[in-house]
């Protein structure tokens, strides 16, 4: 499956490398078949990074799933987030161009608020990256009535932030929501009595690896294993 924001990039490369074979054979220029060939790579390149491969995940009112594939830079500790009232945890995940770059929703609930907020375009593996730069906050107020923030951040090379959550929409966990182009950082703001189970340094996958619990027992969240399907698509 490829998500439907790199559709005009691949058809555009599929266009380009067809007409680039039709001049080089009519023409018989190695300089062409061999800029053939660099098209073509780069397309094969573009629809590997907008795969949207499907999930399965576990349903749990506790359970905080993975907002995004990628590497686990940092887990922090806030003194205070404005959103969830007090203490905080934040996840931070950062996406390589070789991630799966679709976005999904790591709890059930509602969305609260949308605020895009510009900046700067520092890699996105740099921690001050989740303060400076271009990003796209979320808050969304969980069924079981806790409040988490999703970040999307801008890196160095992706300059595109693709949100399509508004406020007031109900989601569930695992739906799509959006993607960032071209390498990227998701961050995850939870409550401080949150229990948080991945390390840093760790590979997780969005909509599947559970990051954590939400407070209470895991226990307490009698879960099974679902196939996905998204709400909110992109």
């Amino acid at each position: 499956m490829i998500a439907r924001e790199g559709i005009p990039f691949i058809a555009v490369g599929l266009v380009l490398t067809v007409l680039l074979i039709v001049l080089a054979t009519r023409m018989d220029s190695r300089w062409l078949f061999a800029f053939t060939l660099i098209t073509a790579v780069l397309t094969v390149f573009t629809t590997f990074f907008f795969r949207d491969p499907p999930r399965s995940f576990t349903r749990g009112p506790n359970i905080l799933l993975a907002p995004a594939d990628g590497r686990i830079v940092s887990i922090d500790s806030l003194e205070h987030h404005p959103y969830t009232g007090g203490k905080a945890l934040k996840v931070s995940i950062f996406l390589s161009i070789f991630d799966v770059h679709v976005n999904r929703i790591p709890a059930a609930g509602t969305v609260e608020y949308v605020r895009y907020n510009p900046g700067k375009f520092l890699a996105a593996y740099v921690d001050k990256a989740s303060e400076v730069n271009e990003q796209t906050e979320i808050g969304i107020v969980t069924s079981g009535g806790e409040k988490i923030v999703v970040k999307q951040i801008a890196g160095l090379i992706a300059r595109r932030i693709v949100c399509r959550l508004t406020h007031g929409a109900k989601v569930s966990a695992g739906d799509r929501f959006g993607m960032i182009r071209f390498g990227s950082r998701a961050d995850l703001i939870v409550p401080a009595a949150s229990e948080i189970r991945v390390k840093q340094g760790e590979h997780v996958l969005g909509g599947q690896t559970i990051i954590g619990y939400l407070k209470g027992s895991p226990a307490d969240s009698e879960s099974h294993e679902a196939t996905e399907e998204g709400h909110v698509q992109i």
